[in-house]
């Protein structure tokens, strides 16, 4: 697979304009992105400037902070993806995750994957800057038992971004099979290619054609 088909190309910037989402999409037909990455206010821009292109439509959901209810982010995915949505990043509930409330997380995964019901790919964003190992862990086999099919890293709005480390822990956990996007901090084609060589089955980035250029050179 080359480069550019791992790159979900990501504007989340609160101050993002319709212009600058309209130049991100552009860029992404252009370069062959596997999707552009935006906020659910963007999500029928999004899928009307990509239309006709092999480029997906990619919404977040419960960004950043991941506190709201799974019946909110149940419904924010369903709405997303009845404006073009073909996958949805989801933040956990960390509040949840830290408390040991694993059935809280269990339970908004499962609401999110039932409310995509086969029409996106859903992608369960853990922020592992604030997890540890054994977190992680429990969070990825939960995201895995919930039918989810990926497991991200990072917002790129907390402490930290993807490592290889945590990549490489993320892989072990939900095997072969599933999805694993390293997020946040992939800014160069030294950094995507580490990260896929750990198990990076996909790469959340806003410096996304610098990562190419690179790596062509």
């Amino acid at each position: 697979m080359k480069i550019e088909q791992y790159i979900d190309h990501t504007l989340l910037k609160q101050g993002a304009s319709e212009e600058d989402i309209i130049k991100v999409c552009a860029e992404a037909k252009e370069y062959g992105f596997a999707s552009v990455c935006a906020n659910a206010f963007y999500a029928s821009l999004v899928s009307k400037q990509l239309q006709g292109s092999n480029v997906k439509t990619c919404i977040v959901v419960g960004f950043p902070l991941g506190a709201t209810t799974k019946e909110v982010k149940a419904f924010e995915a369903k709405q997303a993806i009845e404006n073009g949505a073909q996958e949805i990043d989801m933040v956990v509930n960390v509040g949840a995750v830290k408390s040991k409330k694993y059935d809280v997380v269990k339970d908004e995964i499962k609401a999110v994957v039932e409310a995509s019901k086969g029409s996106a790919l859903v992608k369960v964003i853990i922020e592992t800057c604030l997890l540890t190992d054994e977190e992680k862990v429990k969070v990825c086999e939960i995201a895995k038992e919930a039918k989810a099919n990926f497991v991200k890293t990072s917002t790129g709005f907390s402490t930290g971004g993807a490592t290889v480390h945590d990549i490489k822990l993320m892989r072990q956990t939900v095997g072969p099979d599933m999805g694993v996007k390293a997020s946040g901090a992939v800014r160069t084609a030294e950094d995507a290619k580490a990260v896929i060589e750990a198990g990076a089955s996909r790469i959340g980035a806003s410096s996304s054609i610098e990562i190419v250029k690179g790596y062509k050179e």
